[in-house]
């Protein structure tokens, strides 16, 4: 069982529309509703993998409850999130299918109560009894200190589950020093961890920082990994239009099932790269395209650098 965690679940909103305007009334094309927050984005495409997953985390409110009531059907996903008294917020994605381009707004989380964290850290002790890996994602709602994510790695480090972190700021900062397994931030977040704006110098660096194996999404031009078996970079052979949310969510699951297969980096980061773009060609975050995922698997090139 692979274990994600999502401290600020969301309910997501997507409508389409020919062409975004400002100032003017638009027609959806298209509208979805899905269970959101970057935890179960992993989590849904985990499953749709054929890996047997849960989700915790917190929800609350009609809003919370909506999103459990999506989660329920999921086939090999099980829900053990921990109810809070706040409503769990939404996200809007407003895909601008001319242009190709994605507007998102997002709300401020649900505040959490003390007691709420401290059930919370119960039922996450509690499931790492059980997972072969854990990945912790996303941003922290009100209410959780900004050491969380460090304090929820060294559960995992004693409980010996290997563990993945994707968020950024100072809670990247902090978790990164609490030595993850895996951390994976985007560009932004990477340069706002190090400083530096040169991806392979400042991949490196954030691994120095206690990460054991660090891996970077450059967006629409793949991976740049620095592992203990070397430096990669995997690129798509050409860029995959359509909705990018819940792109870095599904490099997040490939790097997860690669990690629980133990499969040789090459071989994941190649599936990272497949699987991010299979996701864009889709709709709506959570969900990927099969068809691009097979057409594109063979195709991604990953090459190994110098150090």
């Amino acid at each position: 069982m692979i274990l994600t965690v999502t401290l600020n679940t969301a309910l997501d909103l997507t409508y389409e529309v020919p062409a975004l305007i400002p100032h003017t009334s638009h027609r959806v094309a298209r509208s979805a509703e899905r269970p959101g927050g970057k935890g179960v984005n992993v989590a849904r495409v985990l499953a749709a993998l054929g890996h047997e997953t849960v989700v915790t985390g917190f929800a609350g409110g009609p809003t919370g409850d909506r999103l459990r009531e999506l989660l329920a059907p999921l086939p090999r996903l099980t829900d053990a999130l921990v109810r809070t008294e706040a409503a769990t917020r939404r996200t809007l994605a407003v895909v601008d299918t001319g242009a190709g381009d994605t507007t998102q707004l997002n709300e401020t989380g649900a505040l959490v109560a003390p007691d709420e964290w401290t059930a919370f850290r119960a039922r996450y002790a509690e499931l790492l009894t059980g997972a072969e890996a854990v990945a912790l994602c996303g941003s922290l709602p009100p209410g959780v200190h900004v050491g969380a994510y460090a304090d929820l790695i060294r559960t995992a480090r004693a409980a010996g589950v290997p563990v993945l972190l994707d968020t950024g700021g100072e809670p990247l900062r902090r978790g990164i020093a609490a030595r993850p397994d895996l951390v994976k931030p985007n560009a932004d977040e990477l340069a706002g961890l190090t400083g530096s704006r040169d991806p392979r110098r400042a991949t490196q660096d954030a691994r120095r920082r206690g990460a054991h194996t660090v891996v970077t999404s450059l967006g629409p031009d793949g991976l740049l990994a620095a592992t203990p078996d070397g430096l990669w970079r995997a690129a798509p052979p050409a860029p995959v239009h359509g909705n990018p949310t819940g792109a870095g969510d599904s490099v997040v699951a490939a790097l997860l099932a690669g990690l629980v297969g133990s499969t040789p980096w090459p071989d994941r980061l190649a599936h990272a790269v497949a699987l991010s773009a299979a996701t864009v060609a889709s709709p709506v975050a959570g969900e990927y395209d099969p068809g691009v995922l097979s057409d594109l698997l063979p195709k991604v090139t990953v090459t190994e650098e110098t150090a």
